[in-house]
């Protein structure tokens, strides 16, 4: 056995061209800064960082708070230049490290504002931080590669397992209540409201997610299923628009399964009037990468031994973290406990209304509080569908009444949700003090089943 993992890690220690790498480097920069110049032009920095007065942090990081006044602004224009940076090539460990560590910032500020893209780019970010770069002669060990390359799969796998469940596969659901909103659409409107259509996007897309990735990393299928990826997010991006670069930076991601030197081939083909660019391997040191063996085990260095035990342990951590709501009683879908970070995109449509009930034990006088008179119109949509946050409101509320001088309120909530069309029923135990329950990883009995007579099936 321990022969298999040095050949493995020998294999994984081979050269191969760095050209693919510094391209999807640089195909990361731009979409970077595409997402900063789309938080400035929508003015999301303003609407999802200064104006909110309360911003649900997560577990462990509620010490990371938005700068204050025109800081925000400042530390996006400081993401765009460090984009800009990471494009044309400047100090790119430095400028991709500063990124990912600032982007993640920006994630911790609000988990209201999660997006899989935004968790994907951050991991991506830093994964190129702490990858090696181009070596003097253009090359990068293997395994670098299959970094890159597993972190892309993951998504697409776990994405696909997600969506085998009763209402994905036998329901259709959430495509049929989406797909109908688009009657406008050009050419395709009127089709796209037959439930067909839902049944075939919904199998399709389950499909897709699941063979694409052995669809890549097979030479002579690799074009064809690229050319089906690109086509898949285009219609995606056209039809879905609120998922923003996400289709775009998946078709950025996935050019790294091609043959690492194929932006040094495309640059060979260019007219000769054009530059090629910088560092052109010639033939013959290709032959020699393509040769290069390590005939020795004792070529391992401690270092080596050490990255590769760090890759297993990010990679053990990568397919843990969206298995982990096999640990919580009920649907994820429902009470989501262990839907972050778990690549289950586009699974759910939900909507909520909550209000909250204070009681002073002490004379018996009752509050009914909406929640918007403490977060924004957005805070209050996203929050109003996940437990964990609305027991955080509870909280913030007695707090705030605690200030105004009616120390030890209880805070109950009035929470229905309705889950892919299903009709609304009740979140939370209307009987439970939220304000008491304190925070943790434990399963929330205060959370209620959904019951459904159909049965959500699959979790």
């Amino acid at each position: 056995m321990g022969g298999g993992i040095n050949r493995l890690l020998l294999a994984a220690l081979r050269p191969v061209d760095g050209a693919s790498v510094v391209a999807l480097r640089q195909v990361f920069g731009l979409l970077g800064l595409v997402a900063v110049i789309r938080f400035f032009a929508h003015g999301w920095i303003d609407a999802l960082y200064i104006a909110p007065a309360h911003h649900f942090t997560y577990p462990g990081f509620g010490w990371v708070q938005p700068w204050p006044g025109w800081g925000m602004y400042a530390h996006f224009a400081a993401l765009g230049i460090l984009s800009v940076g990471i494009i044309i090539g400047w100090r790119p460990r430095l400028c991709t490290a500063l990124f990912g560590i600032g982007f993640a910032y920006v994630e911790l500020l609000d988990r209201t504002n999660y997006l899989n893209h935004y968790y994907l780019m951050t991991l991506v970010a830093l994964l190129l931080a702490v990858l090696p770069h181009r070596r003097v002669d253009g090359s990068v060990p293997q395994w670098t590669l299959w970094t890159l390359r597993s972190q892309v799969g993951i998504v697409y796998l776990f994405a696909g397992i997600a969506k085998l469940n009763p209402d994905w596969l036998q329901r259709a659901l959430p495509l049929r209540i989406w797909l109908y909103q688009h009657s406008d659409f050009p050419l395709l409107g009127p089709a796209l409201q037959q439930p067909a259509a839902a049944y075939a996007m919904s199998w399709g897309g389950a499909l897709f997610d699941l063979a694409i990735v052995p669809a890549l990393l097979w030479r002579r299928s690799r074009a064809a299923a690229y050319a089906t990826l690109a086509a898949f997010h285009i219609s995606t991006a056209l039809l879905f628009p609120h998922l923003g670069i996400f289709p775009w930076l998946m078709m950025g991601l996935t050019l790294i399964f091609f043959d690492p030197d194929w932006p040094r081939r495309i640059r060979e083909q260019l007219p000769r009037c054009l530059p090629t660019g910088p560092g052109r391997v010639p033939p013959a040191k290709r032959e020699r990468w393509a040769q290069t063996t390590t005939p020795a085990s004792s070529r391992l260095s401690r270092a080596a031994r050490v990255a590769a035990i760090a890759l297993a342990l990010y990679a053990a951590v990568q397919l843990a973290a969206p298995l982990r709501h096999y640990a919580y009683p009920g649907n994820v879908r429902w009470n989501e406990a262990g839907y972050l970070f778990a690549w289950r995109v586009m699974l759910t449509e939900k909507t909520g209304f909550v209000r909250f009930r204070v009681r002073n034990p002490a004379t018996g006088q009752t509050w009914h509080i909406a929640p918007d008179a403490y977060l924004t119109p957005l805070q209050t949509e996203r929050m109003a569908i996940q437990p964990d946050l609305i027991r955080q409101t509870a909280r913030l509320i007695r707090d705030d009444f605690a200030g105004r001088g009616y120390a030890g309120v209880s805070v109950a909530a009035d929470a229905f949700v309705s889950c892919n069309g299903r009709p609304a029923a009740r979140l939370i135990d209307p009987g439970a003090d939220l304000a008491a329950v304190p925070p943790g990883l434990a399963p929330a009995k205060w959370v209620l089943p959904y019951d459904d007579a159909a049965g959500w099936g699959a979790r």
